[in-house]
């Protein structure tokens, strides 16, 4: 670790280490959910109901986040239990936290009559600015990084000094796939949000599978450079496998139901 690189806990707060990877997960969550009720709103859904789902699918996300990655490191957590229950150490898988709160949005839908495809719409921009907010958490716990690169490298593409700096880890610098994954995945954002408005491009159901098709892409070639995944078994990457899958299947419905659906709904007039 280098001597120049940034403190991962904020302050100390009663004797209780406030760590920066808290702090930034919370903002992005935080401006997520502004960005969502401001979107329920204009679609016709109560906001409450936004609030109801962060609620529930926060802590629920990130026990799914925490049980997906402890399953595929299940013998070093069989031998260390008590490090089941420390997130601050690192270990928070995204897909998990996904499947878990896409759970909680479908029961909380059905028993109020919304509408998930409709809900998932608004919710996918959200998720996607958590994900890319959160990987400066990542980038505050020196986790989440590549294989080794060279000092002239990260200069020749711009990085600030800071990221440099933090990138030195272990007596090398490394690949800032943190980076590449949230800079990618904010051209993302930036396309949904730039198109989901227009009228009669996008059905209900198609904010969602875009973004459905666009992280997976995204998170498919960025963890081949990482150096701390999940494997399912040697060479085979579990977030690869499951990257490939959500694209093959978010592609396949989208082309289904414009095919076969008749009459679906234009996203921009949910009221």
């Amino acid at each position: 670790m280098s001597l120049l690189a940034l403190n991962p806990i904020a302050f100390n707060l009663g004797g209780l280490e406030i760590h920066w990877y808290g702090i930034i997960i919370a903002m992005g969550a935080l401006v997520g959910v502004i960005m969502a009720m401001s979107e329920a709103k204009k679609r016709g859904i109560d906001p409450d109901n936004i609030l109801d789902l962060v609620l529930w699918g926060v802590p629920i996300g990130l026990v799914g986040a925490r049980l997906y990655y402890v399953v595929f490191e299940l013998p070093f957590y069989l031998a260390n239990p008590g490090e089941i229950i420390k997130i601050w150490h690192g270990g928070i898988a995204i897909y998990g936290g996904l499947i878990a709160a896409a759970i909680v949005l479908y029961v909380l839908c059905k028993k109020r009559g919304i509408s998930v495809w409709l809900m998932l719409d608004i919710a996918a921009p959200s998720v996607l600015l958590g994900q890319i907010v959160g990987r400066w958490g990542n980038f505050m716990n020196q986790e989440a990084f590549g294989a080794k690169t060279s000092l002239s490298f990260l200069q020749s593409i711009h990085l600030p000094h800071f990221v440099i700096e933090q990138m030195y880890i272990n007596g090398a610098y490394r690949q800032p796939t943190f980076l590449y994954e949230s800079f990618f995945n904010l051209i993302g954002l930036i396309i949904i949000l730039a198109i989901r408005h227009r009228k009669q491009l996008l059905k209900q159901g198609e904010v969602f599978l875009s973004y459905l098709i666009w992280y997976p892409a995204v998170r498919f070639f960025v963890e081949g450079m990482r150096t701390d995944s999940l494997y399912i078994m040697p060479g085979i990457r579990v977030s690869q496998v499951l990257s490939v899958v959500l694209f093959v299947a978010a592609i396949s419905i989208l082309i289904y139901r414009r095919r076969n659906v008749f009459k679906l709904p234009w996203y921009v007039e949910a009221k």
